[in-house]
C-alpha cells in the first residue's frame, strides 16, 4: 500500500502563484512515476504534469511554461509550483503514484483561481 498526503492549494487572484505537496508512504518502489492530475467541475480528469524517479517531467500543454513539477527523493514528496495562474486552473487537483504494480490517488486538494 501507499499512502499519499496532499498540501498546499486554496484561493489565489488570477495571475498569482501557488504550490501544492504530496507526500508519499509506504511500499514505495524505486522505479516510479508520481505526478498530479486536475479535474474541474462537469470536465474528466487531465494529466497536469508528471515526473519520473529519474527526474523525466511530463506536461500538459495547457501549463507548459507556467507550472512546474519537482520531487524529494529522499522525502518521496513531489512538489508542483503554479505561477501565472488562470481562472482556468481552477479544479481539484490530485496527486498520483504509479510503479510496476500499482497506481495509486491522493484525496485531492481544491485550487479555486479568481479572476
Amino acid at each position: 500500500q501507499v499512502q499519499l498526503v496532499e498540501s498546499g492549494g486554496g484561493l489565489v487572484q488570477a495571475g498569482g502563484s501557488l504550490r501544492v505537496s504530496c507526500a508519499a508512504s509506504g511500499r514505495i518502489f524505486n522505479a516510479n512515476v508520481m505526478g498530479w492530475y486536475r479535474q474541474a467541475p462537469g470536465k474528466q480528469r487531465e494529466l497536469v504534469a508528471s515526473i519520473s524517479s529519474g527526474d523525466k517531467t511530463n506536461y500538459s500543454n495547457s501549463v507548459k511554461g507556467r507550472f512546474t513539477i519537482s520531487r524529494d527523493n529522499a522525502k518521496n514528496t513531489i512538489f508542483l509550483q503554479m505561477n501565472s495562474l488562470k481562472s482556468e486552473d481552477t479544479a481539484v487537483y490530485y496527486c498520483n503514484y504509479k510503479d510496476i504494480r500499482s497506481d495509486y490517488w491522493g484525496q485531492g486538494t481544491q485550487v479555486t483561481v479568481s479572476s
